[in-house]
């Protein structure tokens, strides 16, 4: 008989990753969730048992997440899929955001998945398969975002790093799926959830109303179930072939679709001085005579 695989899935405390788990184990699925709270996990998502080890890790601690997967694979004896889900938001214009409060950003949203990564590859590589789920953002494809372009950085960061990652697990059997959220409905816009700047400059006049239509307009009333987003997650690696892009949530698809209209345009109408830039026909050809 198939035993059922062994997912490896972080920021499991709340919202999506909180709904994942939740449904992983109800399929019979076999999961090692983190937090920076072991308490919390057991609070929101029961005891310890068989197929769930829920275990305190501090993301941007290289050791903890090294003992944290090595705990797994003791625990289950296998690993087979890796949910980078673990981040947080950070409100604020460029100039406002401390150098501290950008570092801290990207600790855990981009630095946090590295130190997963790290931990995690050599024993899916070694094993030739495996699933790993980095979950970026719409706001890591359209970053138009006024108040949040640190948070929009770490994710197009992640988007990136995403994509070499697939290059580089593609000869080994590894698949990888880059997974782009519309707005959910979970506590991510809470205010008690998402960083505030320390230094508010009154003149932002726009980025304070964009903070105000997130927290206090699209908080609460997102369009996304996080319910449909974790099994939409589980479909994916049973497909035979999964999406590198996955967008997910409709709001998403038509903020991918309109960039993208936008990007074709703005080629379009500059192709002749994006492409003057090239060599002359002359001058490769001199470059390339042998001296």
């Amino acid at each position: 008989m198939k035993t059922q695989p062994v997912w490896f899935v972080t920021g499991a405390s709340k919202g999506l990753g909180r709904v994942l788990v939740q449904e992983l184990l109800s399929r019979g699925h076999r999961v090692a969730a983190t937090s920076r709270s072991q308490p919390q996990l057991v609070r929101e998502l029961g005891q310890k048992h068989a197929h769930f080890l829920p275990l305190e890790v501090d993301l941007v601690d290289e050791a903890s997440v090294a003992a944290a997967v090595r705990a797994t694979l003791a625990h289950f004896g296998q690993l087979d899929v890796v949910v980078n889900n673990a981040g947080y938001g950070q409100i604020g214009t460029i100039e406002e955001a401390t150098a501290s409060e950008v570092r801290a950003n990207f600790e855990v949203n981009v630095f946090g998945v590295c130190n997963v990564l790290r931990a995690t590859l050599p024993q899916l590589r070694e094993q030739r398969a495996g699933h790993v789920f980095n979950i970026s953002s719409v706001g890591g494809y359209e970053g138009g975002f006024s108040g949040f372009g640190i948070y929009c950085a770490t994710k197009f960061a992640l988007s990136g790093l995403t994509e070499a990652l697939s290059a580089d697990m593609a000869p080994f059997g590894v698949k990888v799926t880059l997974v782009y959220p519309g707005y959910f409905r979970t506590n991510f816009l809470d205010r008690d959830s998402i960083a505030r700047p320390t230094r508010p400059i009154a003149a932002y006049e726009t980025a304070r109303a964009s903070e105000r239509q997130h927290l206090e307009v699209i908080n609460g009333n997102q369009a996304g179930d996080p319910q449909k987003l974790a099994s939409a997650l589980i479909t994916a690696y049973e497909l035979e072939t999964p999406p590198l892009h996955l967008f997910l949530g409709s709001d998403a698809v038509a903020m991918a679709e309109a960039k993208q209209a936008r990007v074709q345009q703005a080629i379009a109408l500059h192709r002749s001085l994006s492409e003057s830039t090239d060599y002359s026909r002359e001058k490769r050809s001199d470059a390339q005579a042998p001296r």
